[in-house]
C-alpha cells in the first residue's frame, strides 16, 4: 500500500486529479491474489483514503464521488475476479496433491503386487496378449519353467506345451467360458515335462475388447504322486479290514459311526452306508443302547478304563432286531485332540449252539447214569435185602403156624423166631442206612473259592437266552462273601440248577425280575439268595418239592432240588424257599466261608 502511495505521489504531476485511484487497483488485485478477500477490502478503504489525499480539494465534489464509487465498484470487481481465481488454484491445487497421492498409493501397491506374484514359491503367473504372446513373466514362472522373462516376453505361449495345438485350444476355451481350470503336461526349457494345474481367465477392457489373457500354473505332480500313493495304501488296508473275519466298527468320541467292514455288514445285516454317520447304539439291544453314551462320555472325563483294552461278552442287535452273543474287544487310538474308538466283534451264537448241545449231551448223560445208577442201586438193594426180608417172612410164618397148632404153644421156639426176625429186620434197615450214607456223605473235593466269580461263571451258562425272554438280572453281592470252601464244579450245579428253574417259574410273568444275593449268615456261613418274579409256590408243596422223584414239571424228573439239597448238606450247609403269593420265590442256601 505504501508502495502504491508513493507511485501515486511520483505520478501525481502527470496524472493529476483525473486518475487518482489507478494505482491502488493493482493493489487491490495483488492483495486479493495472495492475502484473500478481507485484506483486499481493508486495501481498498485505505486506496479510497489515499484517493481523497491526492484529490488536493477542500470540499468533496460530484466528480470526486463518482471516481470513488467507480474505484469502489472496480475493487469489488477486481475481489470478486480475485477471490475466484483463487478458489480455482486451491482446487488445482487439491486435485493436484490426490493425484500424486494416489499415484503413490498405486506404485506402492503395484510394488507388493509385484513382489506377491513374483514371491510365489510353486505358482508360475504370466499374461497373454490376445494372440497368446506372453506380455508378463514373474519370478515364479521363471522359476517353475526356466525362462528368463527376457527371452519368453513376445514368445508364442505354446512353448510351454508339448502340444503346441493344445495352447490354442485352452484359449479358445477360455475366451467362450470366460475361465477355466484344468490339469496337463506342461514342458521347461531344457524339455522335460511335469503335470501342471492351471487356470485361465480372460481380461476385457471397458469397451468388452479382448486384451488378453492371465494364465496361473503350479506343479502338481508330487502332490499326484502323494495321492496314488495314499491311495494305494487305503486300498490296501480296506482289502485287510475286509478280509478279516471279525467284524470292525470304528466311532468317533460321541459313539458316530466312521468305519462299518464287510464282516460287519454280514454279522448284523445292515449296508455300511445305513450305519455310517449313525450313532453305534443302534447295534445294542436295550439297555445297552440307552447307557452307551453315558458309559463313553464316563471315560472321556475319567479316564477309566472298564472294557477298552479287555474282552467280554456282550449282546448285539441285527437289523431284523433279533440279538445274538459276541465277544467284544476295543481298542482306542488318537487323531491328534480326537479320540477314535475301533471294537473288534465276533459272533458267539454257534459256540454258544455247540455248547447248548453239549451241554444237552451231557445232561442226558447225566439222566441215563443217573437211571443206571438207579438201576443198580435197586438190584443192589434186592439182592442185599432179599435174604434178611426172606429170613423175617420165614420166621414170621413160622411163629403164626405155631401159634395155629395146639394150645400148648411152644413159647420159646415162638420167641426164639421172632427175635430172628427182629434181627433181620435190623440188619436190612442198617443195608440201607449204609447205602443212603454212601450216596449223600460221598468224600467231595473242596478249594477256595471265589464266591463272586463262582456266580459269574454259573449265570454265563445259566442265562444263556434269559435276555431275549426279556429277562432282567441285578446281582447285590455283598464285599463280605469273598471266599468260601466248596466243591466249585458242584456250586455250580446247584447255581445253574436253581437260575434256570427261577427263569422258567417266570415264562408266564408279565415282570421278569432275577436277583441274586450274598449276604453273612453267622459267622461261618455265606448265604446264596436266588430270587424270581413268577407266581410263586403253594406253601403246601415246600415240603415235597426237596423229596427224590417229586416235581411240579410235567415233563421233570423230581431230581433236580434232591440233588441240590444232597450237595448243600455234604457241604454242612442248608437250603430253603421262601415264597410271596404272586410275587414270586425266593431260594436260599448257606456256604461254608473259608477261614
Amino acid at each position: 500500500m505504501l508502495f502504491a502511495a508513493a507511485l501515486r505521489a511520483i505520478m501525481d504531476p502527470f496524472i493529476g486529479e483525473r486518475a487518482a485511484y489507478t494505482p491502488f487497483t493493482l493493489v487491490v488485485l495483488i492483495t486479493v491474489l495472495w492475502c484473500g478477500p478481507g485484506a483486499a477490502i481493508m486495501a481498498s478503504l485505505l486506496s479510497l483514503g489515499f484517493g481523497f489525499l491526492f484529490a488536493q480539494n477542500e470540499s468533496v465534489g460530484l466528480g470526486e464521488i463518482a471516481q470513488s464509487v467507480v474505484f469502489l465498484v472496480t475493487a469489488g470487481g477486481i475481489i470478486t475476479v480475485g477471490e475466484i481465481a483463487n478458489t480455482l488454484r486451491r482446487e488445482l491445487i487439491r486435485s493436484h496433491q490426490e493425484a500424486q497421492k494416489r499415484a503413490a498409493q498405486f506404485a506402492l501397491a503395484a510394488e507388493e503386487l509385484n513382489l506377491l506374484i513374483d514371491g510365489s514359491p510353486g505358482l508360475a503367473i504370466y499374461m497373454l496378449d490376445p494372440y497368446g504372446r506372453i506380455t508378463i513373466w514373474n519370478k515364479g514362472a521363471e522359476r517353475l519353467l526356466g525362462w528368463r522373462e527376457e527371452e519368453v516376453l513376445g514368445a508364442d505361449a505354446s512353448i510351454l506345451y508339448p502340444a503346441t495345438d493344445k495352447c490354442q485350444v485352452d484359449l479358445s476355451l477360455a475366451r467362450s467360458e470366460g475361465r477355466i481350470e484344468g490339469e496337463g503336461l506342461r514342458q521347461r526349457k531344457d524339455g522335460t515335462t511335469f503335470l501342471a494345474s492351471h487356470s485361465i481367465t480372460t481380461l476385457y477392457d471397458e469397451q468388452g475388447k479382448l486384451r488378453g489373457f492371465a494364465k496361473i500354473v503350479s506343479d502338481i505332480t508330487q502332490r499326484r504322486a502323494d495321492e496314488k500313493a495314499l491311495m494305494a495304501r487305503e486300498s490296501l488296508l480296506t482289502s485287510i479290514i475286509s478280509t478279516v473275519p471279525d467284524a470292525m466298527v470304528v466311532i468317533d468320541a460321541c459313539g458316530v459311526v466312521l468305519s462299518f467292514s464287510d464282516a460287519a455288514q454280514t454279522l448284523f445285516g445292515y449296508d455300511a452306508c445305513e450305519v455310517i454317520g449313525r450313532n453305534i447304539s443302534m447295534l445294542m439291544p436295550a439297555p445297552d443302547s440307552h447307557r452307551h453314551d453315558l458309559y463313553l462320555r464316563r471315560y472321556l472325563e475319567t479316564g477309566e478304563k472298564r472294557i477298552i483294552g479287555k474282552g467280554r461278552m456282550v449282546f448285539a442287535q441285527r437289523k431284523d432286531g433279533t440279538t445274538f452273543p459276541v465277544a467284544l474287544s476295543i481298542g482306542e487310538a488318537r487323531d491328534g485332540e480326537q479320540h477314535i474308538f475301533t471294537g473288534f466283534l465276533q459272533d458267539l451264537t454257534e459256540r454258544h449252539q455247540v455248547q447248548e448241545r453239549l451241554e444237552t449231551l451231557q445232561s442226558e448223560l447225566i439222566h441215563v447214569a443217573r437211571v443206571s445208577a438207579m438201576g443198580a442201586m435197586a438190584s443192589t438193594l434186592a439182592h442185599e435185602l432179599n435174604q434178611p426180608i426172606a429170613a423175617v417172612v420165614n420166621y414170621v410164618q413160622s411163629a403164626h403156624n405155631l401159634m395155629g397148632g395146639p394150645q400148648d404153644w411152644d413159647l420159646a421156639a415162638m420167641r426164639e423166631a421172632l427175635d430172628d426176625a427182629a434181627r433181620n429186620a435190623l440188619r436190612a434197615g442198617q443195608i440201607v442206612r449204609r447205602l443212603r450214607a454212601f450216596v449223600t456223605l460221598g468224600t467231595i473235593e473242596r478249594t477256595v473259592e471265589t464266591l463272586s466269580a463262582l456266580i459269574n461263571e454259573a449265570c454265563v451258562l445259566a442265562l444263556m437266552g434269559a435276555r431275549e425272554q426279556g429277562i432282567h438280572t441285578y446281582f447285590e453281592l455283598g464285599p463280605e462273601a469273598l471266599a468260601v470252601l466248596v466243591d466249585r464244579i458242584q456250586i455250580q450245579q446247584v447255581m445253574v440248577n436253581l437260575i434256570r428253574n427261577a427263569c422258567e417259574a417266570m415264562t408266564d410273568s408279565p415282570e421278569r425280575r432275577l436277583r441274586i444275593e450274598t449276604h453273612p449268615y453267622g459267622t461261618d456261613f455265606v448265604r446264596v439268595t436266588i430270587s424270581d418274579s413268577g407266581t410263586g409256590i403253594p406253601t403246601g408243596m415246600h415240603d415235597q418239592l426237596f423229596k427224590a422223584f417229586y416235581s411240579t414239571k410235567q415233563d421233570g424228573m423230581g431230581l433236580g432240588l434232591s440233588i441240590c439239597r444232597t450237595i448243600i448238606e455234604a457241604h454242612e450247609g442248608k437250603i430253603w424257599l421262601e415264597t410271596r403269593a404272586g410275587r414270586g420265590t425266593s431260594f436260599h442256601f448257606t456256604l461254608p466261608r473259608a477261614k
